[in-house]
């Protein structure tokens, strides 16, 4: 073997060596851009899911907001509206006292609490309404007045029963049935 073949044989086993290691480096280089490529198709696909699932959640909670909102406005316009109507029963209660019935009523109302805590009784009212209440209740007037739309208040002379019967604590105590009539 010659000198010139020696070198020939190193030069193409060089060069084979060279092409393997650059076939090497070129399927390693080609695999790690795929891996690059697989990865950012994988973020791009989880930014993509985590977007929409974010919209949606977005979304979901703006509705919600916006319901409870309207359902909030609805029941203060509601409520408002109750209110008013409540106004509106009191002064028509305030102007039933002026009535021809009211003197009828009064009558009534000393009737049943003579009934229901006995004939010894005190009995106060309006102002307005104490020389109705004197013809009515007699002796049992008490004219101590107090701040009520009309009716009267009547109670034991020791204080421990008393009967509330005036407009005022009969419209709060049925407040909520007359709300619902005017719902």
């Amino acid at each position: 073997m010659s000198l010139e073949s020696l070198v020939d044989e190193i030069r193409r086993r060089g060069e084979a060596d060279l092409a393997a290691v650059t076939a090497g480096r070129d399927a390693e280089l080609a695999k790690i851009a795929a891996d690059r490529d697989r990865r950012l198709e994988e973020l791009r696909t989880e930014s993509a899911r985590a977007t929409d699932v974010e919209v949606a959640r977005e979304r979901a909670q703006r509705l919600a907001a916006a319901k409870l909102q309207a359902r909030r406005l609805l029941y203060e316009a509601r409520e408002k509206r109750l209110t008013s109507a409540v106004g509106e029963t009191r002064a028509l209660l305030s102007d039933y006292t002026r009535s021809a019935q009211y003197p009828a009523v009064l009558k009534r109302m000393v009737t049943v609490a003579n009934e229901t805590l006995g004939k010894q009784l005190r009995i106060s009212g309006r102002s307005e309404d104490a020389a109705l209440l004197q013809k009515a209740a007699g002796k049992s007037f008490d004219p101590t007045p107090r701040p009520i739309v009309g009716g009267l208040v009547a109670e034991t002379p020791d204080g421990s029963r008393r009967l509330n019967l005036s407009f005022d604590e009969l419209l709060r105590l049925r407040e909520d049935r007359v709300r619902e009539i005017l719902a």
